[in-house]
């Protein structure tokens, strides 16, 4: 495992400079297709939904545009409802997630919200396999008036004409084995701390906002996703992550406060997955299937408890 005091670039205790972040993204190596994978299937919606580009990325913007897919029927009159996938390029599921819930499952929504889907918010990231983007900044914890995340920038920019009309958001996020291997690592070594080993937990789980709670929400999403994944356990601390664990597979962060995605907007429904694809007890496809799940399931909820169910 890479650790604070090998870790390949930079000088322990003191946070890198600029060459240093160059160093950083020197090392890293396209691994995947942003156009084959994510774009190719954006087309094949077109003819469906409203595909709108809300931005593009200043690191070679003719290879990453960025993408959204609404309602075609789009009606002022509704809530709206937002699903954000790959704010963290690596996390496979919540790009795959987000795409498979459009094209399955959206028009059953049709008349009833508004759909806003951010499929792949860090493409760059996405085709490295990397939880920064270029710049070596991580998008969630960037998304704040301001932000030095262009990722992070342009969604606030696309959502800012309805902010206050969103009834629910759903971010989808993964944590993987690497997030100890190499990205916790990789952060103490840029901010010049210590790296402290934690522990991944094995399954599914929420973030709900510690600030404006809704526990029969997120219990709604985890009664759902257990059809088709385990849920995490807490740890030997009672914790998923080093947070206490509130109900089973749900924990707090105060979303707004750490510039997460999921605290953009004042939605009263809103939460961040989690699964977990290293899993021997989940598959690839069962990570992705959680994600659709979960939406649903929000959507779901969300539209019995104000008067939106069909």
């Amino acid at each position: 495992m890479t650790t604070h005091e090998t870790y390949p670039v930079g000088t322990p205790g003191r946070p890198w400079d600029a060459s240093e972040v160059l160093a950083w993204r020197a090392r890293q190596t396209g691994k995947r297709r942003y156009d084959a994978d994510v774009l190719s299937v954006i087309e094949t919606l077109r003819s469906r939904y409203e595909v709108l580009q809300y931005g593009r990325l200043d690191h070679d913007p003719d290879r990453y545009p960025l993408f959204c897919i609404n309602s075609r029927a789009w009606r002022d009159e509704l809530p709206c409802a937002l699903v954000t996938g790959g704010v963290h390029g690596y996390e496979t599921s919540g790009v795959h997630g987000a795409l498979r819930f459009v094209d399955r499952h959206a028009s059953s929504y049709e008349g009833r919200v508004n759909l806003i889907v951010a499929p792949c918010i860090s493409p760059w990231a996405y085709e490295m396999i990397q939880r920064w983007n270029p710049h070596a900044i991580d998008p969630n914890r960037s998304f704040f008036d301001d932000s030095p995340a262009q990722e992070a920038a342009a969604v606030l920019r696309l959502i800012a004409p309805f902010r206050d009309r969103v009834l629910v958001h759903v971010d989808l996020h993964e944590t993987t084995d690497t997030d100890e291997s190499e990205f916790r690592p990789a952060l103490a070594a840029r901010d010049g701390l210590a790296y402290l080993p934690g522990e991944i937990p094995d399954g599914f789980y929420l973030v709900d906002d510690s600030e404006r709670p809704q526990t029969e929400f997120q219990q709604a999403v985890i009664a759902a996703v257990a059809e088709v994944t385990h849920i995490a356990p807490a740890d030997r601390h009672g914790e998923i992550i080093g947070s206490p664990v509130i109900a089973p597979g749900i924990i707090h962060y105060p979303l707004k406060r750490l510039g997460l995605c999921a605290g953009i907007t004042d939605a009263a429904f809103r939460t961040t997955t989690e699964v977990y694809p290293d899993s021997p007890r989940a598959s690839g496809e069962q990570c992705i299937a959680a994600q659709v799940v979960a939406v649903c399931a929000a959507l779901d909820f969300a539209l019995a408890h104000t008067g939106g169910n069909r």
